[in-house]
C-alpha cells in the first residue's frame, strides 16, 4: 500500500504542476491582436 500512496502522490504533485502552468498562461499571458484578411473564392458562392 505504501507504493500506491506515493504513486498517487507524485501524480497528484505532476497534475498540480500542469494545471498551474495552465492557468498561468492562460491569465497572465496576453496574446497579439492583428488585423486578419480572408480572401474566399467567387466558386464558394455559386450554387450548382
Amino acid at each position: 500500500m505504501p507504493s500506491l500512496f506515493r504513486f498517487l502522490t507524485v501524480v497528484g504533485i505532476i497534475a498540480g504542476v500542469i494545471y498551474g502552468v495552465i492557468f498561468s498562461l492562460a491569465n497572465f499571458v496576453t496574446p497579439k491582436s492583428r488585423e486578419m484578411t480572408v480572401t474566399i473564392p467567387a466558386d464558394k458562392f455559386l450554387k450548382r
